[in-house]
């Protein structure tokens, strides 16, 4: 799985890195979500979460996927990272509109 790397800002919301699991890792590798978690050492509820996108990514979790997948950890992290900033950065649009950036000093 190549890297890649998005430029900001985005008009639309990134893909939750479960989602990616569920539509195009798992089906590649021919893997059912009951042989994906037992590979993993996780239960099938824990992997079902991640799948249908109500869990994040965590460092642990992607510790795991990243070796399961064969791309490691911080391709796994950096999408839910991309994810998790792009819908608070949203629901803080008006706040964040209020603060003024600090010129530095020279």
């Amino acid at each position: 799985m190549a890297e890649y790397f998005v430029q900001r800002p985005l008009k639309r919301p990134p893909v939750h890195p479960g989602e990616v699991l569920r539509e195009d890792v798992l089906p590649a590798l021919g893997l059912s979500v009951s042989e994906a978690a037992r590979r993993l050492g996780i239960s099938r509820q824990q992997l079902h979460r991640v799948l249908a996108c109500t869990h994040p990514i965590t460092i642990e979790m992607a510790l795991r996927i990243g070796k399961f997948a064969g791309n490691g950890p911080r391709l796994w992290l950096r999408m839910q990272q991309a994810y998790d900033l792009w819908y608070v950065e949203q629901q803080m649009k008006d706040e964040l509109s209020k603060i003024e950036s600090v010129p530095l000093a020279e």
